[in-house]
């Protein structure tokens, strides 16, 4: 896809809400055809500022088969430099508050369950137990991604940037099944539908990832918290945490 010696970089949203504040930020390259992808998935090619880099911009739609497929769909086409998650999530760590952006260290499936022939919960059989997320995007997210946050807007108050596992599933996590996920995944920050399947084709296909997610809600909120924003707003604060990772 890209003319230029610099590989693109992948970004994978699963909602239009998500994917806005990057076409909102960056112009389409005139030059170049985003790739066409199944059903109603869709893919643009952004121009990185400063720099020939092309960003590809893929709305896959919600679920973890949705993901995967369209991620696969792309790197049939281009060979990237990093595969990144970007968009919202549910904050499952209780020192997650809403607002906050998360990036994974590790992730992990929240409702695979092999325990029976010797695996581990959040493993599926033939794979790794976790996914890592890529050392050097995840040391210049620790770099950037609080100076980023910072001149974010939201009404929910300032933002943090935390680092730890990171978990996706099939199951929308809510205060009637937290505590099951919490009690297997005492160290996991957040949980959404997409970021697992997406590291285990960016692993298998040996490319850097990372997921980048703005905490939108709260799984099961404690008693006065906070426990929703806009999903435009979560978003928001997670493409502004990106694009600095890009800059």
């Amino acid at each position: 896809m890209s003319r230029t010696s610099a590989a693109p970089i992948i970004v994978s949203c699963a909602m239009a809400e998500e994917a806005q504040p990057f076409l909102d930020a960056l112009p389409e390259r005139a030059a170049t055809q985003a790739p066409i992808l199944p059903g109603a998935a869709r893919a643009w090619s952004l121009q990185l500022p400063g720099d020939e880099r092309e960003l590809i911009v893929v709305r896959s739609g919600i679920g973890l088969v949705a993901a995967a497929s369209a991620l696969a769909t792309v790197l049939a086409r281009v060979r990237p430099s990093a595969v990144i998650s970007a968009g919202t999530t549910g904050g499952l760590g209780r020192q997650v508050e809403v607002g906050d952006v998360c990036a994974s260290a590790s992730l992990a499936y929240t409702d695979a369950d092999a325990t029976a022939f010797g695996y581990a919960r959040g493993q599926t059989p033939g794979q790794p137990e976790t996914f890592a997320g890529d050392p050097t995007l995840l040391e210049r997210l620790e770099q950037v991604g609080q100076e980023a946050l910072g001149g974010a807007t939201a009404s929910s108050g300032s933002a943090r940037l935390r680092v730890g596992q990171m978990l996706a599933g099939n199951s929308f996590v809510t205060a009637a099944n937290v505590a099951d996920t919490r009690e297997v995944f005492p160290a996991a920050l957040s949980t959404d539908m997409e970021s697992t399947a997406l590291a285990q084709v960016a692993a298998g296909a040996g490319i850097p990832f990372v997921s980048v997610r703005g905490v939108s809600d709260l799984c099961g909120p404690e008693a006065g918290q906070d426990f929703h924003i806009a999903a435009e707003e979560a978003a928001a604060r997670s493409a502004a945490v990106v694009l600095a990772l890009l800059a």
